[in-house]
């Protein structure tokens, strides 16, 4: 019977994960927030190593794991767009993964390092921001892809794409009330980068929705190694 998913995380990117010989792997978790995909995943594995350029998420990963036992899972503070992934493992030299994963991080550098220290056979699977997140604001998050330039970066880093999907929720509003209260928790943010301002234009002339956009990708590493 298939592992259901951790609270949060895709049930499709955990079942492309899941789906991999895990028993024996050495799995890299990049941009892991406070580590619900790596401590989900030590049981299933021989070691998973989580990174994040967040000390304070780091050390409470660190702490949850300790708390659980799970001494074969490790986080370590890292800059995943400035470091080489077959570098970061603690105490090994130029060290593969068997499997990177990524849940709501996404960047260029992410492919690129993940075709570097990914062998052939080895997967790559990612759940990004979508173009269409939250385009009632009419500003497309820059950490967020579109399918064909993914999937273009993808085959040029030497991946094979095995699964490409857009997950797209649109929350409908009966009020402008009901979408004001939606989106509380991103006023801040949206105040400071101008799309609230554009969000409350949307609503004005009639607008009633939100939408969260995500890609679900998997890819598996097909022939030499990627050189940049």
């Amino acid at each position: 019977m298939a592992l259901a998913a951790p609270p949060g995380v895709s049930p499709t990117f955990w079942r492309l994960v899941t789906a991999e010989p895990l028993a024996g792997a050495t799995v890299l978790d990049v941009g892991r927030g406070r580590g619900r995909i790596a401590l989900a995943l030590a049981p299933l594995v021989r070691r998973v190593v989580g990174i994040d350029r967040d000390a304070e998420a780091i050390a409470e990963a660190t702490r949850h794991a300790e708390a659980a036992g799970l001494a074969n899972a490790e986080f370590v503070v890292a800059d995943a767009e400035k470091i080489e992934f077959v570098d970061i493992v603690p105490g090994r030299i130029h060290a593969h993964p068997d499997l990177v994963v990524a849940h709501l991080y996404f960047a260029e550098s992410l492919v690129e390092q993940a075709s570097i220290a990914l062998t052939r056979g080895k997967a790559l699977a990612f759940v990004a921001f979508h173009v269409d997140q939250w385009r009632e604001t009419g500003r497309p998050s820059r950490f967020a892809i579109d399918e064909a330039k993914v999937r273009e970066l993808l085959v040029d880093c030497g991946f094979a794409v095995e699964h490409l999907e857009v997950e797209r929720e649109v929350q409908r509003f009966k009020t402008v009330e009901e979408a004001l209260a939606a989106a509380i928790g991103l006023q801040e943010r949206w105040r400071a980068d101008g799309r609230w301002f554009n969000y409350l234009k949307f609503l004005e002339e009639g607008g009633r929705t939100l939408t969260r956009s995500h890609l679900v990708v998997k890819a598996r590493r097909a022939g030499e190694s990627f050189a940049p």
